[in-house]
């Protein structure tokens, strides 16, 4: 198997830090490049009962300093590459549903491998929501390597 571009997703918690950086390390030494993905929610909270009580401003004003944190953590992860000689890009949508995303954009870009952090949820949560990392592993055609 030939790996020339790997898809990392990150949403800026340490496991992510530790996926971006392994997926740095091993495209370095596959002389692969990286493609950073920061998948934003519509709406950086949950408005489920005070949407109508939320100001149109402070919805904007939310979701704009969502945008500049996905932006800080998509330069942060471009200059552990650059740092490691390895090229990077980047990408950001926006998606309710972040394995969705990941997936989608596996397989618009090409990606031979994914690198992500498992996100784990325990309890309750867990069992309503599961985990997007486990998402992927079921819906991803291009393995993926899981960092804990």
């Amino acid at each position: 198997m030939t790996v020339q571009l790997l898809l990392v997703p990150t949403d800026g918690s340490e496991i992510s830090a530790r996926a971006v950086q392994q997926a740095v390390d091993l495209a370095a030494a596959l002389k692969a490049r990286v493609r950073f993905l920061h998948v934003q929610n519509n709406y950086p909270i949950s408005l489920v009962g005070v949407g109508e009580l939320v100001e149109a401003s402070t919805i904007e004003a939310l979701v704009e300093a969502a945008g500049k944190r996905g932006e800080a953590i998509l330069q942060e992860a471009v200059s552990v590459a650059e740092t490691a000689g390895v090229q990077a890009e980047r990408a950001v949508l926006m998606n309710p549903l972040p394995h969705k995303a990941i997936l989608e954009e596996a397989g618009a870009c090409g990606a031979d491998l994914i690198v992500m952090g498992s996100h784990g949820r325990r309890g309750l949560e867990g069992l309503l929501l599961g985990s997007e990392t486990q998402r992927v592993l079921l819906g991803s055609s291009a393995p993926v390597l899981v960092v804990r």
